[in-house]
């Protein structure tokens, strides 16, 4: 491609990124190195990201193996995906609800929905911010903010532009193109805001 990666992944779905794995031109190595440079870059403006997965490079080169010896398990073979602080991962991530309370808490299993990403060969790239215990702790508290990561902004207008419901991370992430992809809760409106 004549298009950098860095330059190439604001406009890439999910169904182009499989075609330059597929032949090739870009591993999914590369694309969560991209990623995670543009979360060193950007996350800083408007707290989406509340940490990346230690493992997430290892899990990408693992991926590119795979796909180079047996094949792609499917659409989702290594593109990197965030998750909602609030889902359970076993590994390095912690998984908080947004809580400082539970900061160093670690989940003993896989949810249901992280075992069916990694089996589909998703990257588990990190763990999105959110509206603190999907704002179950009080009928005033923000959307968007959660005591262990601040408040999450909206990246068309930090500060001015509201970023609704719980999953106020998942979104600003992607709006922000931090991952390929994120998985929110709906709980209170975050995915319909």
């Amino acid at each position: 491609m004549s298009v950098n990666l860095h330059d190439w992944i604001l406009d890439a779905d999910l169904v182009s990124m499989q075609k330059a794995m597929t032949s090739g031109e870009y591993t999914s190595e590369a694309l969560v190195l991209a990623y995670i440079e543009r979360i060193h870059k950007y996350n800083p403006l408007i707290n989406a990201v509340l940490e990346i997965n230690p493992d997430a490079l290892e899990i990408a080169r693992n991926l590119d193996l795979e796909r180079n010896t047996t094949g792609s398990r499917g659409p989702l073979h290594g593109i990197p995906i965030l998750l909602k602080d609030n889902i359970d991962t076993h590994d390095q991530m912690h998984t908080s609800a947004g809580s400082i309370a539970l900061a160093e808490s670690f989940a003993s299993e896989d949810s249901f929905i992280a075992t069916k990403l990694r089996a589909a060969g998703a990257v588990l790239l990190g763990k999105a911010n959110m509206t603190e215990w999907s704002n179950f702790m009080s009928n005033r508290m923000p959307a968007g903010y959660s005591s262990r990561g601040g408040y999450v902004l909206n990246p068309y207008g930090p500060g001015k532009l509201f970023v609704s419901g719980s999953s106020s991370g998942s979104a600003a992430a992607v709006a922000a193109n931090l991952a390929a992809a994120a998985i929110g809760t709906e709980t209170a409106g975050s995915i319909i805001g």
